[in-house]
């Protein structure tokens, strides 16, 4: 059972690290509650609170005081961590669609939408 609870702790960990780079990146939040992130991830709050126990321990996260509690924020090493792990659980979903042309895509360096192979009449 050890093996099954220190799996279940690595897949928390990389969700908390994803989570927390999602929310200070996209500007929602750059400090969050153990009792905050358990209930929007909807997981086991001691669970949670271990995990960010362990994530402060390895450097990804550290220990804020405010208004009375223990918020928690990304360090640097944390936030390239959570980022490397989100782009890849989300590069499926980057990928241009039908008609759509990739971010290197010549278009974007000429400015002229002619240049794309994805705009080009058939």
């Amino acid at each position: 059972m050890a093996s099954s609870n220190g799996e279940l702790k690595l897949f928390w960990r990389d969700e908390l690290l994803q989570v927390l780079y999602w929310l200070q990146g996209e500007g929602f939040a750059d400090l969050a509650t153990a009792g905050g992130l358990a209930g929007f991830l909807q997981a086991d709050p001691i669970l949670v609170a271990e995990c960010l126990t362990e994530l402060v321990e390895d450097g990804y996260v550290e220990t804020v005081p405010a208004d009375g509690q223990i918020r928690y924020r990304l360090t640097d090493l944390g936030r390239r961590e959570g980022g490397r792990r989100f782009r890849e659980e989300f590069a499926h979903l980057q990928k241009a669609g039908h008609y759509e042309c990739s971010p290197d895509c010549i278009c974007h360096l000429t400015s002229n939408r002619e240049d794309c192979p994805s705009h080009r009449p058939v």
